[in-house]
């Protein structure tokens, strides 16, 4: 385990009720392409933030990159729809295009 990732987890044992230990956690996995642990991670964050878009974002990328099409399409979906993605439209565009790439793929 990297210096980081204990970092992230004490984070998370500290502050069990705070989406960022969490969040941090899952993108540190999602980097390392540790998608099931990752998955895990951040549906914890947006389970205790439902309008995270960041971490929405990377729940789809976990999800993805675990081969899960339809899990990844939907959470960046709703991603667009937090009130970050409703006016971002540079994220807008950036999700759209992973959804299409989604679909192509």
């Amino acid at each position: 385990m990297s210096d980081r990732e204990a970092m992230f987890k004490e984070m998370v044992r500290q502050f069990p009720d705070s989406p960022m230990g969490h969040f941090s956690l899952g993108r540190l996995l999602v980097d390392e392409k540790r998608w099931p642990e990752a998955v895990v991670a951040l549906s914890n964050a947006v389970r205790l933030d439902p309008h995270y878009a960041a971490a929405i974002v990377a729940l789809g990328d976990a999800h993805a990159g675990a081969g899960q099409k339809a899990e990844a399409k939907a959470a960046w979906e709703r991603a667009l729809a937090t009130p970050h993605g409703s006016r971002d439209t540079s994220l807008q565009a950036d999700l759209e295009q992973r959804i299409r790439d989604l679909e192509d793929f």
